[in-house]
């Protein structure tokens, strides 16, 4: 009798222990998924994990938690030398998906690993793909031997009758080749005769792109002060080698809070109105640099304006506030 209790309660344990561990796995594996698919609240990547000249990039991903007010995702492109060659603003759907399309080419002019960045507020992410389409080294091939001509016995050369002589044919002058002035335009423009314009395009008129506090305080891409902040950019700081480093640091710091201020002005009137008040100034100043061409006057005129602006906008208002308090000492 106390045998077959002792089998009973073993076969019991057994039984228990094979139908524990028959659900446990499924278990496990449904927690992991799901803890999978939590790990990135915002995401960003590339159809393609490589392109070549003249094809589209199509970049898009996922936001997880939408903010309570409309903000877009800003979306950049640098290439491997560090230079920032594309940047967009895209609003994210209801369900936080978004998307944006360029064509490979352009200001992509070196072949490599070219970097995403996306920003959702204080979020960040990055993504790489590979371009296949820039500038590379020229093979030139290895001459090949040839073997030397075998000698050959001269035929006796029979009488002919000397024909006329036919007058030489009269050299054409070619003509000389066109030079035309390469001109390094930004993202969003295009060189037309040496002059940086803006490519007018339907996706360029309603995606955001180049400066983007000003685009928002103006209302447009197309607005003249936007339009000589960027000929300023494309005509006289990218074509000399101190003005291509001033942006490509000051791009590092002005996109990293641009986008949060051009969103504060979409939400708020009465802000865009103090923003666009603060850049009349600035404006002004600028407008100096539209006579810089060589590299000693972008650096000279450069210094000037950077000057100009310390003093409108820090010089002069501590020189106030110091007078104001040695007034409201003085009444005392």
């Amino acid at each position: 009798m106390k045998m077959k209790v002792s089998r009973f309660i073993t076969f019991a344990l057994l039984s228990i222990t094979i139908l524990s561990f028959g659900l446990t796995s499924p278990v496990n594996a449904q927690s992991q998924t799901v803890q999978d698919g939590l790990t990135l609240p915002l995401s960003v990547s590339t159809e393609l994990p490589t392109y070549s000249n003249g094809d589209s990039i199509i970049i898009s991903g996922f936001v997880k938690d939408l903010a309570e007010f409309a903000q877009s995702v800003t979306v950049m492109i640098v290439s491997p030398n560090g230079n920032m060659v594309f940047i967009d603003q895209v609003s994210p759907n209801s369900s936080g998906d978004y998307s944006t399309t360029l064509k490979a080419g352009g200001t992509m002019v070196n072949s490599g690993e070219y970097e995403i960045r996306a920003q959702y507020g204080a979020q960040k992410i990055t993504s790489t793909f590979l371009y296949t389409g820039g500038s590379a080294p020229t093979v030139v091939p290895e001459p090949v031997a040839t073997p030397e001509p075998v000698a050959t016995p001269e035929p006796t050369p029979e009488p002919v009758a000397t024909p006329e002589p036919t007058p030489e044919p009269v050299a054409t002058p070619e003509p000389e080749p066109v030079v035309q002035q390469m001109v390094n335009c930004g993202p969003g423009t295009e060189s037309v005769n040496g002059v940086c314009q803006v490519i007018q395009t339907e996706e360029s008129s309603e995606e955001g792109g180049g400066c983007l506090i000003a685009t928002a305080t103006y209302g447009s891409e197309l607005a003249p002060q936007v339009q000589m902040l960027r000929e300023i950019r494309d005509n006289q700081l990218m074509n000399t080698e101190s003005g291509s480093a001033f942006m490509t640091t000051f791009n590092e710091a002005y996109y990293s809070f641009s986008p949060i201020i051009a969103d504060m002005e979409r939400e708020s009137p009465v802000f865009k109105e103090i923003v666009k008040a603060g850049l009349t100034p600035m404006l002004s100043t600028l407008a100096i640099m539209e006579s810089a061409e060589t590299e000693s006057e972008v650096l000279g005129l450069g210094l000037s304006v950077i000057a100009l602006n310390l003093g409108m906008y820090i010089a002069a208002p501590a020189l106030i506030a110091m007078k104001v308090n040695q007034q409201i000492k003085s009444r005392k």
